[in-house]
């Protein structure tokens, strides 16, 4: 029997191939079968990633150009719908010159736009000025508000005005804030930051001069918590000071450096630990979003618009490059309200009516995402294919339920109730497995539906079973994921209110973060210790209790699965913080005060789908 081969030849381009017959006795005769070769047609840098193992896709090319295409095609859009809206409103005639066409007139537009504030302007100018704005409207994200960072950074405008008039730092308002005993801090303005660090840097230098350098600044710009901590160890052999005590002791102290660090000496290994902490927070709020965030914080305390703020740097530097310095949505929001209730005082034309059209329809208008549900499965158990007929064919279609969010406290009790009912407990001495009675599933049920995932460990723990003696056959099972999220958001609520969360869960003082697996109190006393305090602040008590047996609209009524659905669903708005509508639903339908419909805001649950209809 003659000997099969497949031969191969890896290129970096390419793979040469050959298939042969090779002859082992004087009988047979070697031959060549078939050969042939397979060309990778990579460009170089896919082959360099390709050769680095790095993921390609042939088809992320084409996305980037089909997105830029879709860009430049709504754009003059918006352009053309504009025009002719101006037309037909007689701003400007078909004839009228709407670019830059004079020698002398680069930057016009510009000039205009930053007087057009506060003086007037003529129609064809505003003209112009609006077709600017049109082309570049601002930054505003797509994703739902309640997780987007630009609503963020808008609320903190507050924290920043606050600094501004008191005069101090971030450290020094976290240390104020401390000492008032509140728990929670805020996020600040990179720009805050960077200015702590210059004046922590200054006055510490008048002290340590050979150590806080030009040289060591710039060694140290942009690093994050180790690399700044690291930096000293190995330019001047001395760590950052220790600080000992518990978390909140050595919070607080901490943050007692940073306010003593703008006006009193500090020893060499103190402002190390200083320096290390701002340079950090400047490190983590680095970013996109922070370089944008600054610029809106600049225009607020200089109560500028875009325009003004732009031409300003164009009449000290002529070849200033613009077209990188994004702003917010909401700066240019401003910035058309006060165009036009200034020009509307010289030129009747400028309704409101034309304002709002636009304004809200042509240059500012944002098209939602578009629904993806057509894609959502249909639940494997609660669905059939039938047969229709569709313009004279017979057709396979599918009818019945759709899958439910994995966030759904329902999918989120049936998954406990399947892992509690396939959980079996082992002697490690007789090799015995049996399962658990109902009284102990019931009773691990209501700890993994609030306090979320849990380990064998604990699991054994809490039935009162030796880990030496006894073990499971899941290392751990995955608890309510939903209610551990709402449930944490309570306690901020229960802590936001004045409670001692900690005495009341019967926590640790030195634990600083509170998480539900690591609370000693069963479960059942958790919801009573919310439910009491919720009956005290008028909140519907309601929303702590699912049932999962009731039908149609009685299942869709219950408090807590509306709570759970409007989270879930809610897309956000135009607000500045993208999130007040849902703020003002919380606040009407459950009771909860505004301060309080920001904590629940925040709450994200899982995207992903379940095979439980819905």
């Amino acid at each position: 029997m003659s000997k099969k081969i497949l031969g191969l030849d890896l290129g970096t381009t390419s793979i040469g191939w050959a298939f042969v017959t090779e002859a082992e006795n004087d009988s047979e005769t070697s031959t060549v079968e078939r050969v042939g070769v397979r060309v990778n047609p990579l460009t170089t840098d896919e082959q360099t990633n390709f050769e680095k193992g790095k993921s390609i896709s042939v088809n992320a090319d084409r996305t980037l150009k089909r997105g830029a295409r879709r860009t430049l095609q709504r754009y003059k859009q918006r352009r053309k719908y504009l025009i002719n809206l101006l037309i037909k409103n007689n701003i400007i005639s078909a004839s009228t010159v709407l670019a830059e066409d004079d020698k002398k007139s680069t930057h016009l537009t510009y000039l205009l736009r930053a007087k057009a504030v506060t003086e007037e302007v003529s129609k064809e100018a505003f003209a112009q000025i609006l077709l600017m704005i049109n082309k570049k409207r601002g930054y505003k994200s797509s994703r739902k508000a309640k997780n987007d960072d630009e609503g963020k950074v808008i609320d903190g405008m507050s924290i920043a005005q606050r600094l501004y008039e008191e005069n101090i730092t971030p450290g020094q308002l976290c240390y104020q804030l401390l000492k008032e005993g509140k728990k929670t801090l805020p996020d600040f303005y990179r720009s805050d930051l960077n200015s702590e660090l210059e004046q922590v840097w200054n006055f510490q230098k008048q002290f340590h001069s050979d150590v806080l350098t030009d040289e060591f600044m710039n060694e140290i710009k942009g690093k994050g918590q180790r690399a700044t901590s690291a930096s000293f160890w190995s330019k001047y052999k001395f760590n950052t000071v220790e600080i000992k005590g518990s978390r909140e002791e050595k919070k607080l102290k901490s943050y007692e450096l940073r306010n003593r660090a703008v006006n009193t000496k500090l020893s060499q290994e103190e402002v190390a630990h200083v320096i290390t902490e701002i340079n950090s927070s400047i490190s983590n709020s680095s970013g996109y979003l922070g370089d944008i965030s600054d610029r809106s914080k600049e225009l607020y305390f200089n109560k500028e618009t875009v325009g003004q703020y732009l031409y300003k740097q164009m009449q000290s530097n002529p070849h200033v490059r613009l077209k990188s310095q994004v702003f917010y949505r909401q700066d240019y929001l401003d910035e058309f309200d006060a165009l036009w209730e200034q020009q509307a005082k010289y030129h009747q034309e400028l309704t409101n009516e034309l304002k709002a059209e636009i304004r809200d329809v042509v240059i500012f208008y944002q098209r939602k995402l578009k629904s993806q549900k057509k894609l959502i499965s249909f639940c494997e158990l609660e669905s059939k294919q039938e047969e229709v007929i569709v313009d004279g064919k017979v057709k396979i279609k599918n009818v019945g339920y759709k899958v439910s969010p994995k966030s759904s406290l329902l999918f989120q009790e049936f998954k406990i109730w399947q892992n509690l009912n396939s959980l079996q407990i082992l002697n490690k001495a007789t090799k015995e497995k049996r399962s658990f009675d109902l009284d102990a599933k019931q009773f691990l049920f209501d700890e993994l539906n609030i306090k979320g995932n849990l380990s064998k460990e604990v699991i054994l723990s809490l039935l009162g079973y030796k880990a030496k003696e006894w073990d499971l056959n899941y290392s751990s099972i995955e608890g309510n994921r939903t209610n551990q999220s709402l449930y944490q958001a309570y306690l901020s609520i229960l802590e936001l209110e004045g409670y001692d969360v900690k005495k009341l869960l019967k926590i640790k003082e030195d634990k600083d973060d509170i998480k539900l697996q690591e609370v000693a109190i069963d479960a059942v006393e958790i919801k009573k210790i919310i439910r009491d305090v919720f009956g005290v602040l008028k909140i519907k008590i309601d929303i702590l209790d699912f049932n999962a047996e009731l039908d149609g609209k009685a299942f869709e009524k219950q408090y807590s699965y509306q709570l759970w659905h409007l989270l879930h669903s809610y897309e956000g708005d135009d607000s500045p913080t993208g999130n007040k509508k849902l703020c003002d639903l919380l606040v009407a339908k459950f009771g909860f005060t505004e301060v309080h419909a920001k904590i629940l805001a925040n709450v994200s649950f899982a995207d992903d789908y379940g095979n439980l209809s819905a």
